[in-house]
Parts: C-alpha cells; sequence; structure tokens
C-alpha cells in the first residue's frame, strides 16, 4: 500500500506477518515433490473439520467447485429447483445452473442483505431440491426458519459460506448448520490462499464421499471411473499456505469486528447513510463493511472518494436476476435491485489502523456534501 492511496484490501501486513511461516510451508511442499494432492491437503481437511467441528472435510480448487459439487452431492441434478439470494456473486446461481437446474430467486432482508425468510416458503414447488441461502458479507443467513421449511418440505440446505469463514449463528459455526457447507479461499475472504481454493464440510458421510469422488473425475480409484466428475483437487501448496493461515483466523476475525467498530463510531453520526447491521443470532466477521447510500448518490459519493484515494468497491452491481442469463425468467425483487444501486464496500482487513479508518470517514464526509 502506497502511502498516498488507501485500498480497499491490503494483504501486505498478513504476509509481512507470516513470512517466515509461508517460506517454511512453501519449501516443505517443493521440496516434497508431492504437488497434487499431497500430505498438506489431508492435513488441512482434518484441521479446518475440527476446527468447524464438522465430521467431513473435502478439499476443492474452488469455492464455485464447492457449490457445484455440493449441489450434485445432494442429488441436485435437470429440472430441480434451488432457491436462492438474487444479492450475491454471480457463482451461487451459475452452480446451479450448470447443472441443469433451475436458480429461484427469493428477495433480501434489507437489514442482513441475506435471504428473506418469510418469502421462501412461497417459493417452494414439487421441484425444489435444495435452499441455499449466502451468508453475505460475513453476517450470518436466519439458519432456524430455513432449516425448519428445509424439513418440513423434505428438502436440503446448502450454505454459501465463500464471505463468512469463522461466522457463527446462535454459537454454531457457518457452513455447519445445513446438510453441506461451501467455502471459498479466493485471496480476499477472511481466510484465503494465494490462488484459488474451496472446501466442502458435511456430517453426512455419503455427501462426502460422492466429493471426494467427484473432485477426481468421478472416480474412487484411480482409472476406475463410475461418472464424469471434475478436476477440482486442492493445490497441495495452497493447502499449506492455509495451514499456516488458519490458527490466525479468529484473531484476525476479531481485529475485522474492532475495525468495524471503529469505523460505526466513526461513520453513526453522517447523514444520508446506512450502516451495516448485525443482529442478536449473528457473530459478524465483516468480510465487508457495507453502508448504504441512498437517493441515487452512491455512484458519485464513490467516484469523489477515488479522486480522494480511497478505494471502495460494489458488491453487487447488478442482482442476478437482472443479469442477462436470468433476465428471461421475469423477476422483480425490489430489495435486492434497491440493494444494488446502493450499496459501497469500505476499506477493510484486520490490521487496518483507526488512522486510516479516520481518513477514509474524513474523505467519505466531504463526499457527501
Amino acid at each position: 500500500m502506497t502511502s498516498d492511496k488507501i485500498p480497499v484490501l491490503d494483504l501486505q501486513p498478513e504476509i509481512d506477518m507470516l513470512w517466515d511461516e509461508l517460506n517454511a510451508a512453501f519449501q516443505r511442499v517443493v521440496r516434497s515433490g508431492h504437488f497434487i494432492m499431497g500430505a498438506d491437503v489431508t492435513h488441512f481437511e482434518a484441521e479446518a473439520a475440527a476446527y468447524l467441528g464438522v465430521r467431513h472435510a473435502v478439499g476443492l480448487n474452488s469455492g464455485t467447485d464447492a457449490l457445484l459439487i455440493g449441489l450434485r452431492a445432494l442429488g441436485v441434478g435437470a429440472g430441480d429447483e434451488v432457491i436462492t439470494s438474487p444479492f450475491t456473486f454471480f457463482a451461487t446461481a451459475e452452480a446451479v445452473t450448470n447443472l441443469g437446474a433451475k436458480p429461484v430467486f427469493v428477495d433480501i432482508n434489507p437489514q442482513t442483505f441475506n435471504l428473506d425468510v418469510e418469502q421462501v416458503e412461497a417459493a417452494i414447488t414439487e421441484r425444489t431440491k435444495v435452499i441455499l441461502p449466502v451468508h453475505l458479507y460475513g453476517h450470518a443467513a436466519e439458519m432456524d426458519p430455513l432449516l425448519s421449511l428445509a424439513s418440513r418440505y423434505n428438502l436440503k440446505v446448502l450454505e454459501d459460506v465463500a464471505q463468512a469463514f469463522s461466522g457463527e449463528y446462535m454459537g454454531r459455526k457457518l457452513g455447519t448448520i445445513g446438510h453441506v457447507g461451501a467455502f471459498s479461499f479466493f485471496p480476499s475472504k477472511n481466510l484465503g490462499a494465494y490462488g484459488d481454493a474451496g472446501l466442502l464440510v458435511t456430517d453426512d458421510a455419503d455427501v462426502a464421499s460422492a466429493a471426494r469422488m467427484l473432485r477426481v473425475h468421478g472416480a474412487k480409484k484411480k482409472y476406475y471411473n463410475e461418472v464424469a466428475g471434475y478436476s477440482s483437487r486442492l493445490d497441495t501448496l495452497q493447502a499449506a499456505i492455509l495451514r499456516v493461515k488458519l490458527p490466525y483466523v479468529d484473531r484476525w476475525s476479531k481485529e475485522r469486528r474492532t475495525a468495524a467498530g471503529v469505523y460505526d463510531s466513526l461513520l453513526r453520526d453522517m447523514h444520508g447513510i446506512t450502516l451495516p447491521c448485525q443482529m442478536d443470532y449473528a457473530r459478524h466477521v465483516y468480510h465487508q463493511y457495507t453502508i448504504r447510500i441512498g437517493e441515487g448518490r452512491r455512484d458519485r459519493v464513490q467516484k469523489r472518494l477515488e479522486e480522494m484515494g480511497i478505494s471502495t468497491m460494489i458488491y453487487y452491481p447488478v442482482p442476478l436476476h437482472q443479469l442477462p442469463i436470468y433476465a428471461n425468467l421475469g423477476y422483480h425483487l425490489p430489495e435486492s435491485e434497491q440493494a444494488a444501486a446502493e450499496v459501497l464496500s469500505l476499506p477493510i482487513w484486520p490490521q487496518i489502523t483507526p488512522e486510516i479508518q479516520s481518513r477514509v470517514a474524513a474523505a467519505l464526509r466531504i463526499a457527501l456534501i
């Protein structure tokens, strides 16, 4: 990070802090010569399962594949329907579509940006197979009502935890509450690799077995392929890096919550913005600190912040139901559409300093004028 520009995310403090451990892990893998499905993959799976409190963890090459393989392991296929949020990264619905199934979009709660659980039941049909909540920005979706609906209609629940590793709902780790949890370790995530990586977790031995087979071209035994699968193995080097970082994730989540508290104090008196909420049932991990800027001013404010050296991001500028691929489904989901026009994510990372945050806040105050 230069002294003049504040990025939306700065990984350099983390890299500097962990450099010796990362270097040792890198050398261990390279010297071992086992770059595909090496020992670090098995060790990371065991350590992640222990941290999360689940029976099975299956390393995969991305969070997208964790969604795809998770859905397929739950039996989702052509003609099925999966209820999910339109206010998320495209991969959530893309995984459904790539299986020949149909994403059924339900609008969001404007406070949490997650599925509005009161609207989910009306979207269930005889073709519904899975409910797929997204724990957006690190805040838990409201899981108990979703699990109740799933039980009543004999459905499965797959949690998209791409942005919420170490987050909690009612004291339970996200990703462990439904039937399957899908994690992304994209470098920007709260627990991030230095390349693509993902994880599927479950307490269901059959689901885990199916996922392990699907990640290696549909074979339980090499060269004896039973189904058409994928090349979706977690890279050994990425697993080694994740093993270095996993012991720090609780500390980093605590630092993110502290940083969020600083922003709350700096911004709460600013007119025209809405701060992130944290419901009583959630332990937010602030993958993003996302405010809302109303009255059609968001884009202008973002442009002025950029001119003052403050980077921000819009997650997401177009809700999924308005993308070309899904526009013909005919949805009108007003809360998601309004959120897409108002959200703005401010710079945040575990080691961000109050001084940097004060500069962000001062610039925002000017940009809002």
